[in-house]
């Protein structure tokens, strides 16, 4: 196989909760992950010249040891030695800085694009204990779909998928540093904690309304405070038909979810007409899957 070519698909947080802050500095969390229908495209091919090329098609993506992808196929090659290189070619569709974990999706597909490259046949539980290592979210990414999310983000139960529905997801003109998020939210002192078991009772009983009904994230708390632009967004999504709209990850995308395309579509004309987010997407829940992209 001289090319694989994956979608990286990114996520949303139908619930995150995190449960305290360990001794350590890492939080842990209970989270629902949920794969969206919007995703990067990665080619790799193998190299005669060692070394690590990374192309992208945004010029302020970095193309060296600052990537995700880069500590991905360095890792990778350091645990599985080859002869030659990888060229990387990403074309960057997910929101940078987003709450969607766009960085880990690349850095998962990574993993599992070299290993369908070099026909290791590495089992997807052994990659995710490899990726764990380059970020929490990683080994998610790497296994896709629906699932609960525990401890620092590695524990992985796979769920059904949610109900069908649509969804509004609007990233707004900001920057939010996740680490920033995180040292502010004191979770040590948090005593009202989402319903997560419920959202789960919800996908299982394929109960959208309920589910929706349940979702909230707790890092809201501090990224929507220090920027109302969220709230701003979630109310508009509400008001054109939105169940319940919330915050993905650290932000600043908001999502919305929608029973019916047609009120989907009214939300994104009122979020575009009143210039709320530089990114606005209509999409809907999908597998995991990281289907080759040549046709």
């Amino acid at each position: 196989m001289e090319e694989v070519k994956l979608k990286a698909r990114a996520k949303i947080n139908l619930g995150l909760d995190v449960i305290k802050r360990r001794e350590d500095g890492y939080h842990e969390v209970k989270m629902i992950m949920q794969t969206v229908d919007i995703y990067d495209s990665l080619s790799i091919r193998r190299t005669d010249k060692p070394g690590i090329f990374i192309r992208a098609n945004l010029k302020n993506v970095p193309t060296d040891e600052r990537n995700l992808i880069y500590k991905a196929a360095a890792l990778f090659m350091k645990t599985y030695p080859i002869q030659g290189g990888v060229s990387i070619h990403l074309k960057k569709m997910i929101p940078i800085a987003a709450g969607m974990a766009g960085g880990s999706a690349d850095a998962a597909a990574t993993f599992v694009g070299m290993n369908q490259l070099l026909h290791l046949e590495i089992a997807e539980e052994q990659l995710r204990s490899l990726a764990v290592s380059i970020g929490a979210d990683v080994p998610y990414c790497i296994m896709g779909g629906t699932a609960l999310s525990e401890g620092i983000g590695e524990r992985l139960t796979p769920l059904p998928q949610p109900p069908s529905c649509y969804l509004v997801i609007a990233k707004p003109n900001i920057y939010v540093s996740t680490r920033y998020v995180y040292e502010h939210l004191h979770a040590n002192e948090i005593t009202d904690h989402p319903d997560i078991d419920a959202i789960i009772t919800a996908i299982k009983e394929q109960n959208l309304v309920h589910m929706a009904a349940h979702m909230e994230n707790v890092l809201e708390r501090v990224t929507a405070v220090e920027h109302p632009i969220i709230e701003t967004l979630k109310s508009r999504m509400v008001s054109a038909g939105a169940i319940r709209a919330l915050m993905s990850g650290s932000g600043p995308t908001v999502f919305g979810i929608f029973e019916t395309k047609e009120m989907a579509q009214r939300a994104y004309k009122v979020i575009q007409q009143e210039n709320l987010a530089k990114q606005i997407f209509l999409t809907t829940f999908t597998s995991g899957e990281m289907r080759d992209d040549r046709r």
